[in-house]
């Protein structure tokens, strides 16, 4: 596995870690035992109160070049410029078309699995909480995907809120 790949995967079980954490605060049901699956399974599998539960793990950067700047990659002038662009564009606009695209992407993937639950975690430290909230009825989720649940984790802390999307 290359760096790129083992950085995605850390990533997933972070936002995976924190997700479980946060489900068991609010329902006080025990999500444990997180284990990585390989591709054409959810990238994540638990269990929640003794049964296997598959969880497909997202990150909400918003664009490519904030995903860099987050991440903390090299950025080129030309990066640098793209951000200041964007920095001009709504908020609750860049958010609304980032999760949008996000729903519309993974509701195209086809599992081999009971269930599934989709957790996309906001990496975007210019979106909080109240803006998911706020936007919450505009978010568009695909009518044909393949989730039992689709769940947000509001921001990067390790004490994160989620919010669930699908079904409301």
């Amino acid at each position: 596995m290359n760096a790129t790949e083992q950085e995605k995967v850390e990533l997933e079980h972070q936002a995976a870690r924190v997700f479980m954490r946060a489900w068991e605060r609010q329902h006080s049901v025990p999500l444990r035992h997180i284990w990585h699956n390989r591709p054409t399974k959810p990238d994540v599998s638990c269990q929640l109160d003794g049964q296997r539960l598959d969880l497909e793990i997202a990150h909400l950067y918003g664009s490519e070049v904030e995903a860099m700047a987050i991440l903390g990659r090299h950025l080129s002038p030309a990066t640098h410029q793209a951000l200041l662009e964007l920095m001009q564009d709504d908020v609750h606009q860049r958010l609304l078309h980032a999760l949008n695209r996000i729903l519309a992407v993974k509701a195209q993937k086809r599992y081999k699995t009971e269930r599934v639950w989709l957790v996309i975690r906001n990496a975007n430290p210019l979106w909080k909480n109240d803006d998911m909230l706020a936007l919450r009825q505009h978010f568009t989720v695909p009518q044909r995907h393949p989730f039992e649940q689709i769940w947000m984790v509001t921001n990067l802390s390790n004490n994160s809120d989620i919010l669930q999307l699908y079904p409301d």
